[in-house]
């Protein structure tokens, strides 16, 4: 088994708002990964005393430990509990109720001697790589399928669809948002590799369309998800000088984290 793994902020001005883990147990079997690209929010009060890496890194590193000492409570379970223990850390002191107190989207998965477990929640990604090569993408693709002009405005955003019925979720500080995550399962003898990008990793086939999920995974394989990030930061600096807008949001550069762990 093999686990690597990349991450580069988008500004060296901000610090990386991603986190991303891969484990393994002491007894050698099975494994844990973990990817949070927190969200970054609009200048203004936030309700929340704690930055944005504090939550991932209080999100995440309970998802690690939970997931992998845990084998008993599904990913669900394991999302939702992570998520009350990380708002009972600042509930004292911050405004857990805030649109927009800290957040991030989810890419969890566990694999033993039988299966691989997977939840994604918001819009980061998991690929699944068969042995005979074919790639699956598990995506949660509510963003992309929210009525026109909802995020046309973070004030629209926050009041219409962020966490709302109808719209899209992320882990901020409420556990039944993890009952709206993507969820499965895969017989690990039919499992290759495993493959989570954050949406700043997934615009090298998202947004540039330099290939499809199958060739962005031959991509971390041969390049490393180092050599997949460099790509992706050199399509959006050509794209920027070129003047054409077809970066998510107007962001020039995102967080990007890429983690490819091969099974077989």
């Amino acid at each position: 088994m093999r686990i690597e793994l990349a991450s580069a902020p988008g500004s060296p001005e901000r610090p990386n708002e991603d986190w991303v883990c891969g484990a393994l147990p002491a007894s050698g079997q099975g494994g844990v990964l973990v990817l949070l690209d927190g969200v970054t929010p609009p200048t203004g009060d936030d309700g929340c005393v704690h930055s944005v890496p504090w939550f991932t890194a209080r999100l995440g590193g309970a998802l690690v430990e939970l997931s992998g000492s845990r084998p008993d409570l599904t990913l669900t379970e394991v999302l939702a509990e992570a998520i009350s223990r990380t708002a009972d850390a600042h509930r004292v002191t911050c405004e857990l109720s805030h649109a927009r107190t800290p957040q991030a989207t989810v890419v969890l998965a566990r694999w033993g001697a039988e299966t691989v477990e997977h939840l994604v929640l918001s819009d980061s990604a998991l690929l699944v790589e068969a042995y005979d090569g074919t790639v699956r993408a598990v995506l949660d693709d509510r963003l992309d399928r929210l009525p026109p002009g909802s995020l046309a405005s973070n004030e629209i955003a926050d009041a219409t669809v962020r966490n709302k019925e109808g719209g899209f979720f992320t882990a901020a500080a409420d556990p039944s948002v993890a009952s709206r995550a993507v969820t499965g399962s895969t017989p690990v003898s039919g499992v290759r590799a495993l493959a989570a990008l954050s949406d700043g990793a997934t615009r090298w086939t998202e947004v540039f369309g330099e290939g499809d999920w199958a060739d962005a995974l031959g991509l971390l394989r041969k390049a490393g998800p180092r050599g997949l990030i460099d790509r992706v930061r050199e399509l959006e600096s050509a794209d920027a000088a070129s003047g054409r807008v077809r970066l998510r949001r107007a962001k020039t550069h995102d967080d990007a984290t890429a983690l490819l762990v091969e099974l077989g």
